[in-house]
C-alpha cells in the first residue's frame, strides 16, 4: 500500500547504520539514473547494476557518457547498461528521450541530473535554468516516462533534492526569479520545488490507487563535478581554486552522498512520500533516515498550484 501524506511524518531511523551493502538483489529490475556520467549520477548508476539492475544511464554529453559508459563496464564486467541522450534543459530533448524508449516497464527512475549555483541563464525554453532544469526538466521527464513506470509490478521515482532547501520558502509568484537573482537562493528553491513534487506525486498515486512510489533524497555535502563542470566551467580562475579545497575539508566522498538515494531506491519497506537524508546535524553527513520532508508534506496548496503552473509551461499532464 501506498501512503497519503496529510501531515509531517516523524523522523524514522533504521535499525542500525545502513550501508551499501544492504541493498537487496535487483536482478530483473530495469533502472533509468539521470545526470549519470559522473559524480553523484555516476555512482549511483554504478551500485544499482552492481546489484544486478540493468541501468539505462542518461546524459547530457554524448562523448561524456560514452566515456562513462565504457569506464562503468570496466569497473563491472558482464554489467547491463546503455546510454541514452537526455538534455534537461530542453523539452523538445525530454519528448525525444521519452518517444524513443524502447525498454519495456521501467521499475526505477532516480531524478538526479541537475545544476547549482550557475550564473543567471536560460533554458532552451525561457525558463531561468535552475528552475527549468532541476524542476520542470525533472517534472516534464517522470511524467512522459509515466506510462512506463505504472507498467512495472512495483515502480519507485527518487528524486534527488538538496539539504539546503530547508533554508528557503518557495514564491509561486517568483519562479523564474525574475524579481532578484542571486544563484544559491535560486538554487535551493529549485531543490524546494523538487521535494514538493516528490510528495505530490505520491499524493495522486495514492488517491488513484496505483503502485508508485515516489521519494525524495538529498545527498548532503558530497565531492561531485556539479559546482565546476557543466555551466559553472567557465567560473574563475579563483572559482576553481576555491572548489577543490572546499571538496577537500569539508565534502564527504562521493559514494556516501549517493547513500540517501540508494536508500530510498532501494529499501523494500519504505513508505512513499519519504524523505530520505543524512542523519548528522544540517544533513550534512551520516547513514541515511527518513526525515520529516518539512513545509512540503502538509502545504498541499502550494503544491497543487505548482503542479499546475508545471503542467502548463511544460506542456505535460500527468494520466494516473
Amino acid at each position: 500500500m501506498t501512503m497519503t501524506l496529510s501531515a509531517a511524518p516523524a523522523d524514522v531511523v533504521p535499525p542500525r547504520s545502513w550501508t551499501i551493502d544492504d541493498i537487496p538483489d535487483l536482478s530483473g529490475r530495469l533502472a533509468l539514473v539521470t545526470g549519470a556520467n559522473s559524480g553523484l549520477g555516476y555512482v549511483t548508476a554504478r551500485e544499482l547494476a552492481r546489484r544486478g539492475a540493468r541501468v539505462v544511464l542518461a546524459c547530457r554529453d554524448p562523448g561524456r557518457g560514452a566515456a562513462a559508459l565504457d569506464q562503468m563496464r570496466r569497473e563491472l564486467p558482464g554489467a547491463r547498461l546503455d546510454l541514452r541522450p537526455l538534455d534537461l534543459a530542453s523539452l523538445a530533448s525530454i519528448r525525444a528521450f521519452a518517444e524513443r524508449w524502447d525498454e519495456g516497464p521501467l521499475d526505477l527512475l532516480v531524478n538526479n541530473a541537475g545544476i547549482a549555483l550557475v550564473p543567471r541563464s536560460r533554458t532552451e525554453d525561457g525558463f531561468e535554468s535552475h528552475f527549468g532544469v532541476n524542476h520542470l526538466g525533472t517534472f516534464a521527464l517522470t511524467g512522459l516516462m509515466l506510462p512506463h513506470l505504472l507498467a512495472a509490478r512495483a515502480p519507485r521515482v527518487v528524486t534527488v533534492s538538496s539539504e539546503g532547501q530547508r533554508w528557503v520558502q518557495l514564491d509561486l509568484a517568483n519562479l523564474d526569479a525574475a524579481r532578484g537573482y542571486h544563484s544559491a537562493f535560486t538554487y535551493w528553491r529549485s531543490k524546494k520545488a523538487n521535494v514538493y513534487f516528490a510528495v505530490h506525486l505520491q499524493r495522486r498515486a495514492a488517491a488513484a490507487g496505483v503502485a508508485l512510489r515516489s521519494m525524495a533524497s538529498v545527498p548532503g555535502y558530497a565531492v561531485s563535478n556539479v559546482l565546476t563542470g557543466g555551466a559553472n566551467a567557465g567560473r574563475g580562475r579563483l572559482w576553481h581554486s576555491a572548489m577543490p579545497l572546499l571538496n577537500r575539508f569539508l565534502a564527504k566522498p562521493t559514494i556516501e552522498g549517493t547513500w540517501t538515494a540508494l536508500y530510498a531506491a532501494t529499501m523494500p519497506d519504505l513508505p512513499g512520500g519519504s524523505y530520505v537524508a543524512p542523519s548528522g546535524p544540517f544533513e550534512f553527513r551520516g547513514p541515511p533516515v527518513s526525515r520529516n520532508a518539512y513545509c512540503a508534506a502538509y502545504d498541499v496548496h502550494t503544491a497543487r498550484r505548482l503542479w499546475e503552473l508545471s503542467e502548463r509551461w511544460t506542456g505535460v499532464a500527468y494520466d494516473l
